[in-house]
C-alpha cells in the first residue's frame, strides 16, 4: 500500500453556529489540525494534532510529506526513524516537527488498522480491558471548579465518574511569577480541594494540576500542605527543564507526582525514569511522536513499575488514539476524558463518535481508529486545506 498523498484540514475558519459550540470554546477546535494520508488503494488514513494548525501544516507539507510520496504506508518504524533523523539533523527536534510526526504517525496506524480489518489495539497487543477508568478535566460551559467545586464533582459522580482534576493554584502562581506562596495562598489553593472532601469523602478523587508554574521551593510547600488532602496526584509542579530538581520535590512528598504531557520521545522518558522516582507517567501521543512512540513509553514505564495517564484534552482523533493505547498496555492508571468534548464538539468533526457508560470510555469498533472526518467538516466552507501529492 503505497503513499500517493498527504492532506492537511485546519479549522481555523469554520463555524457549527447551529450546534451552539463556537464562541466560548471556539479556540479549541480551531487549534486543531487534521492529517489525510492517502494511498493507492483508495483507503485514507487520519490523524491530528494541535494547537499550532500553521506551523505545523508547514512542516508536514514542506519537510514530511516530500519523504512519505511513493513509501509502503506500512512501515511505520522506517517512516518513524527517518523523520525524526531528519529533523533531528537540522537543529535538533523540537515541538512543530514531534507534533507534525505524531499527527502522520497515527494516520499510518489508522492505515494498518483498516487494511487489516482490525481496531488498532489489536495490532497493538490486544485488549487487555474492556473500558477504560477515567477522570474528568477542562470544564468547559460548565461549573466553575473555584466557585462550585462540590456541584461540579456531584455532576460527574451523577454519570459514574469518580476522578476529577482542577487547578486552583494557577491565579495565584500568576500573581507572583511562581516565585513565592503564602500560608494564605496555600490555603486557598486547597479550598477546592478541601470543600469536595469534606463533602463528598473519598467517593471523588481528585489530582491537582500546577502547569508548571512553580519553583522548587513553593513546590515542596504546596505538596507538603496538600498531603493532609490526599489527592490523586501532583501534577506538573515544575517548569520542565532541570529533571533532577523534580527529584528533589519527589522526594519531599508522600503523595504521587505526575510527569509531565510536555516531554517528548522515549529518549526524554528514559532520562526521567531513570533520574526520578515518578508516581505517574504523563504523555500526549499528538506530541510525544504518535502512538510508536507511546506504546515505547508505556511499555518503559511498566518496567520501572509505574503507570501512565495519557493526556487527552485534545480534538476526537487523540480521543480515540488513547483509547486504542489504554485498551492495550496493562500499566494504564486512568484516562483523562473532557465529557463536554466526547458529549459535545467532538460529534460534530467526526462520523463515529466514542462514547462512554457509566463513568467508564467504551473502546472504539470498526477497524483503524475506528472514525473518520464527517462529512460535514470535509465539505465546510472556510477549511484551510492543503494537499502535496506524488
Amino acid at each position: 500500500m503505497e503513499i500517493t498523498g498527504v492532506e492537511t484540514l485546519g479549522l481555523a475558519d469554520i463555524e457549527f453556529e447551529e450546534t451552539g459550540w463556537v464562541g466560548e470554546i471556539a479556540d479549541d477546535y480551531r487549534r486543531l489540525l487534521f492529517v489525510r494520508v492517502h494511498t493507492d488503494e483508495g483507503i485514507v488514513g487520519l490523524g491530528e494534532t494541535y494547537p499550532r494548525p500553521a506551523v505545523d501544516a508547514a512542516v508536514i507539507h514542506e519537510h514530511i510529506a516530500p519523504e512519505l510520496l511513493g513509501r509502503d504506508a506500512g512501515a511505520i518504524e522506517g517512516i518513524w526513524r527517518d523523520v525524526f533523523r531528519h529533523a533531528n539533523y537540522w537543529g535538533g527536534y523540537g515541538g512543530a516537527e514531534m507534533r507534525a510526526l505524531s499527527a502522520i504517525d497515527v494516520a499510518l496506524w489508522d492505515l494498518k488498522g483498516k487494511q487489516a480489518d482490525l481496531p488498532i489495539y489489536e495490532l497493538l497487543g490486544g485488549k487487555v480491558r474492556e473500558s477504560l477508568r477515567t477522570y474528568n478535566t477542562c470544564y468547559e460551559g460548565e461549573y466553575d471548579f473555584l466557585d462550585e467545586p462540590v456541584a461540579l464533582a456531584e455532576s460527574l459522580l451523577d454519570e459514574g465518574i469518580e476522578a476529577m482534576k482542577i487547578w486552583p493554584y494557577d491565579d495565584i502562581a500568576y500573581a507572583n511569577d511562581g516565585q513565592y506562596v503564602s500560608p494564605a495562598d496555600l490555603r486557598e489553593g486547597a479550598r477546592p480541594l478541601r470543600q469536595i472532601k469534606e463533602e463528598l469523602g473519598d467517593a471523588m478523587d481528585v489530582a491537582m494540576e500546577f502547569h508548571g508554574l512553580w519553583n522548587a521551593s513553593c513546590a515542596k510547600r504546596i505538596a507538603h500542605h496538600l498531603e493532609q488532602y490526599s489527592p490523586m496526584w501532583l501534577e506538573e509542579l515544575l517548569e520542565i527543564g532541570d529533571i533532577e530538581t523534580y527529584r528533589e520535590v519527589a522526594r519531599e512528598t508522600s503523595l504521587p507526582v505526575n510527569v509531565s504531557e510536555r516531554l517528548m520521545t522515549k529518549y526524554d522518558y528514559n532520562h526521567l525514569f531513570s533520574r526520578v522516582p515518578v508516581d505517574v507517567a504523563m504523555f500526549d501521543i499528538e506530541w510525544l511522536g504518535g502512538l510508536t512512540e507511546a506504546k515505547k513509553v508505556a511499555t518503559m514505564a511498566e518496567a520501572n513499575q509505574v503507570p501512565f495517564a495519557p493526556h487527552n484534552c485534545g480534538g476526537p482523533v487523540l480521543h480515540f488514539a488513547n483509547l486504542h493505547l489504554g485498551a492495550a498496555a496493562p500499566n494504564l492508571m486512568i484516562m483523562e476524558s473532557v465529557r463536554g468534548r466526547y458529549n459535545g464538539w467532538h460529534r460534530d468533526l467526526v462520523a463515529t463518535p466514542a462514547d462512554a457508560a457509566d463513568g467508564r470510555l467504551l473502546l472504539p469498533k470498526g477497524p483503524g481508529l475506528g472514525t473518520e472526518l464527517s462529512e460535514q467538516v470535509l465539505e465546510a466552507d472556510g477549511v484551510d486545506r492543503r494537499v502535496t501529492e506524488a
